[in-house]
């Protein structure tokens, strides 16, 4: 008789049972019972309401997903002798950017003779960094890129933004991880007959009684 290690509706660990034990269980308590690590020795089973399962498993991916903030990247471009009007209206866009959680890739354009002082765009480059610090940090550091120099400064991380990112990892690796299929599906009212219950370990079927 195939066995499982089976698992309650509350997490709690039952131990290793008979295939036909567990299906037994999962009646009485009108329950199905799901397979969630199908190679592991015995097969572990738990005893859940599979639908219900579902559906909560893809709202939260859902919600997760839709309230994670979507970072874009947007582009400033400086020449290493720009006056102070002018970058003060370019650090003002680079710091609404960042504001909006977007990141920013800054670009010093060389031409002519500028490009044999390479330090003069590294230097603004800092400067820059050092006025937005609050909002932003630097994500990529100043490198050549043939006649430019590029940085990128990306937007720190608010908790809120933390929270959902995380949030949406953890349900898409519990989708993953939880690789959960019906190994019977009791009767209910109103639903479709149970489904044939797959013998755990040994590849036969057994039919689970409603």
């Amino acid at each position: 008789m195939p066995e499982v290690r089976l698992v309650g509706p509350n997490g709690e660990q039952v131990g290793i049972v008979a295939l036909n034990d567990a299906l037994r269980l999962a009646q009485e308590a009108d329950l199905d019972l799901v397979e969630v690590a199908p190679t592991a020795r015995p097969p572990v089973c738990k005893l859940m309401d599979y639908g219900k399962f579902k559906y909560e498993s893809a709202l939260k991916a859902r919600e997760s997903r839709k309230n994670q903030a979507q970072t874009v990247i947007k582009e400033i471009k400086l020449r290493p002798k720009i006056d102070p009007h002018d970058y003060g209206t370019k650090k003002g866009h680079v710091e609404r950017f960042l504001k909006q959680g977007d990141k920013v890739k800054v670009t010093i354009m060389f031409r002519g003779r500028e490009q044999s002082r390479p330090e003069l765009g590294f230097r603004l480059l800092q400067r820059l960094a050092g006025d937005v610090e609050e909002l932003g940090f630097v994500e990529a550091q100043p490198k050549q890129d043939g006649r430019n120099m590029i940085m990128v400064i990306g937007p720190h991380r608010k908790k809120s933004e933390s929270k959902a990112e995380r949030s949406s990892r953890e349900a898409e690796e519990e989708a993953e991880a939880i690789a959960a299929r019906p190994v019977a599906r009791q009767r209910r009212p109103a639903a479709a007959p149970a489904s044939q219950a797959r013998a755990a370990g040994d590849g036969g079927t057994e039919q689970a009684g409603a």
